[in-house]
């Protein structure tokens, strides 16, 4: 299915850990890693194909994830003649893209690169989300830019850090004249001063890094 121009619509999967890493997946049989993606059958909400391609390529179900963002228009990219079969050579252009940014709710081993018999990736890994750019087919590094800026502004914060400094604050605030440290004594940041730490109800000592 192409459009007027030639171009495939298609979905991209940024699949991100409670670390904001991604996952980046090895293409089978070649030495190139990519994002979860594929074409948006007739009929399909981009949506619904993001779910469909989410456990065909990495065995993941609509439960073992939350969406957290998506890109609000069409990215495209143009495929070389060299990659496209002759027969369709002067129809097919492109993909043009709607990427998803999801969170994994579930647990790693829920991801399954054979959930189908035509596997795309034959072994994979967490990776920090700004990806090597370098290791991806020349013709996506374009959109692959394009959708992680586009999408980086909705990284979720890391909640058990926040948590903890939220509450090792409001115990600052009930321990005010406890937690000022000595004249000369620098601390690391985000720490917290405590002159017995043994002491009942003495607060946690924060982060040192």
């Amino acid at each position: 299915m192409l459009d007027r121009e030639g171009f495939r619509p298609n979905v991209g999967i940024i699949l991100l850990n409670q670390k904001n890493q991604v996952f980046w997946g090895k293409r089978i049989r070649s030495h190139s890693w990519q994002f979860p993606q594929g074409g948006i059958d007739r009929g399909e909400t981009p949506e619904q194909a993001m779910y469909r391609e989410l456990h065909e390529e990495i065995g993941l179900k609509p439960e073992h994830v939350a969406i957290v963002a998506r890109t609000r228009d069409w990215l495209r990219y143009e495929v070389p003649d060299r990659f496209i079969r002759r027969d369709a050579r002067g129809h097919y252009k492109g993909q043009k893209q709607i990427w998803y940014l999801l969170r994994l709710v579930a647990q790693d081993w829920n991801l399954n690169l054979r959930a189908t018999d035509h596997p795309e990736f034959d072994a994979w890994r967490w990776n920090d989300y700004w990806v090597p750019l370098d290791v991806v087919v020349e013709f996506k590094r374009g959109v692959y830019e394009m959708a992680l800026t586009e999408l980086a502004r909705y990284l979720p914060r890391n909640d058990q850090r926040n948590r903890f400094l939220r509450g090792n604050r409001r115990v600052q605030e009930d321990h005010t004249a406890q937690l000022q440290p000595p004249m000369g004594l620098e601390l690391p940041p985000g720490a917290s001063f405590d002159p017995d730490p043994q002491s009942p109800g003495s607060p946690m000592p924060g982060p040192t890094s």
